[in-house]
């Protein structure tokens, strides 16, 4: 069983680190590759940009808690929601 687990290509969980600039700023943003393969499908789902669609989470999270405090945990969570819902599959059912 731990073999679908810990058998992965470790490419999977290897940090990438993207220098994004959202909002007039220049950040840079350290998540395992696979969460950047992630991201960048939602964002071609949603007719955007990935550094696009990091300024719009980031936008909203100020909007609704006044603060981000990890920024990085926030993106994969997202990640995490999207495959729940069923990623690709469910964005395209609900357009």
């Amino acid at each position: 069983m731990c073999q679908l687990y810990s058998g992965q290509n470790p490419e999977n969980y290897q940090y990438v680190t993207r220098s994004i600039r959202m909002n007039g700023f220049t950040t840079s943003v350290r998540l395992e590759s696979r969460f950047w393969e992630i991201l960048d499908e939602i964002a071609a789902g949603e007719g955007t940009t990935t550094p696009r669609f990091l300024s719009l989470i980031h936008d909203e999270v100020i909007e609704r808690r006044g603060e981000i405090g990890n920024f990085a945990s926030i993106l994969r969570v997202a990640c995490i929601v999207y495959l729940q819902r069923g990623g690709r599959e469910a964005t395209a059912s609900a357009a």
